[in-house]
């Protein structure tokens, strides 16, 4: 395409997105869809499309995959792509480097350390949403951590959504005490949390499984696998677990320095949630989420919160052994399989011997990501070593 070309298609995109604007009262937003690989069939992401852009005027779905036999929605815009995972992530990848769109909906998406989502569900007893920090991805490797920045992380994504003075609670896992601790520590300090209660008589701001029922919170803090969890079970339960109905899906990526807004959904996911899902995206991008999230870090840092999580690190084993990564080469493999508490010494593993890996944190857990060629020596190595 030449200069002319480009310049034309900018113009075209800025007038559509100002004709959007007009029409709906809002910021024109294009968001992209993973439209291949579910269970239950494409023409659910096609409702989910329609339905999100009918919600939302100002909104256009881009979907990207193969292009389907039936007719897409009317506004509807296509990237067309093969099947396969790599053809879908790259389709999705380039699109949102190119500004072609300015979010995305993904079924899997292995981020990076460090970055993880926020999911959103629909609580039974009341009916009331509340958000899940976190439910993919890792903010940290270690729990604590993991959890202490879930909550800052979370009550960013609720900041974003018009929740102004967040309620956040946590959940009770191993080292939830030690996260509250720590939390309180940063409310002392200046840091504009408000800490949730707990509705049993004891009351308290470390949540039980009645509380998620109910909803007492605004963001329920967990560690990533806990909150993948429950997003399943609160969005799959009517229907005997083999079809997610209820909720927003895992919700959008958060981190330090983060830029992107993927929010991801499931294989299982249906119309609705996926319908949904599109619209916490357009509603994310448009409330600059990355700048929420960088606002969100600096105030909780200004209140502590390097050092709070230094005292939890502090409180980790560490590695016997400190190992010097190799050079560092293109990612375009996974290795799936490895426990989440073995998941950076094992990383450490492959780097002793010559193989470049870095650790992540894929929509069904742990993954190693590492260059295809490698991929056969490091099963062996991992094996070897008892982590696979």
């Amino acid at each position: 395409m030449g200069t002319q070309d480009n310049r034309r298609a900018v113009i075209g995109k800025s007038l559509e997105n100002l004709v959007a604007r007009a029409r709906a009262g809002r910021e024109g937003c294009r968001v992209g869809l993973m439209a291949a690989g579910g269970e239950h069939g494409d023409e659910e992401f096609l409702a989910a499309a329609r339905a999100a852009m009918k919600a939302d005027a100002a909104l256009t779905v881009v979907g990207v995959g193969p292009r389907p036999i039936n007719q897409i929605p009317d506004g509807m815009e296509w990237i067309e792509t093969g099947r396969e995972d790599r053809e879908l992530a790259s389709g999705m990848e380039h699109a949102l480097d190119s500004g072609v769109i300015q979010g995305a909906v993904a079924l899997h998406y292995p981020f990076p350390m460090g970055v993880t989502t926020v999911g959103r569900m629909q609580t039974p007893a009341l009916g009331k949403p509340m958000f899940v920090a976190s439910c993919t991805g890792m903010s940290a490797a270690h729990r604590a951590e993991a959890m202490l920045l879930n909550a800052v992380l979370g009550g960013a994504v609720a900041r974003a959504m018009g929740t102004a003075s967040p309620r956040v609670g946590v959940l009770n896992l191993d080292g939830a005490p030690q996260v509250l601790r720590a939390l309180c520590h940063l409310v002392e300090k200046g840091y504009p949390l408000q800490l949730g209660a707990s509705s049993r008589k004891d009351g308290g701001s470390l949540l039980r499984g009645n509380d998620l029922l109910r909803g007492v919170v605004d963001v329920c803090v967990t560690d990533t696998l806990t909150g993948n969890a429950l997003i399943k079970v609160f969005g799959a339960f009517t229907s005997g677990g083999s079809y997610e109905a209820s909720g927003w899906g895992y919700g959008p990526s958060v981190g330090i320095g983060w830029k992107r807004v993927v929010c991801i959904v499931s294989r299982a996911s249906g119309a609705s949630v996926i319908s949904n899902a599109l619209l916490y995206t357009a509603a994310c991008v448009r409330a600059r989420l990355p700048e929420v999230v960088a606002n969100e870090l600096r105030l909780a840092k200004k209140a502590g919160l390097d050092e709070e999580l230094a005292i939890l690190t502090a409180a980790k084993p560490a590695h016997a052994e400190e190992v010097r990564a190799p050079t560092v080469v293109p990612t375009d493999a996974e290795i799936h399989g490895i426990d989440v508490l073995d998941l950076e010494v094992a990383v450490r593993a492959l780097w002793k011997r010559g193989i470049y890996a870095e650790a992540a944190m894929g929509c069904t857990g742990p993954v190693i990501k590492l260059a295809g060629v490698s991929t056969d020596e490091a099963h062996s190595i991992l094996a070897e070593s008892g982590y696979l």
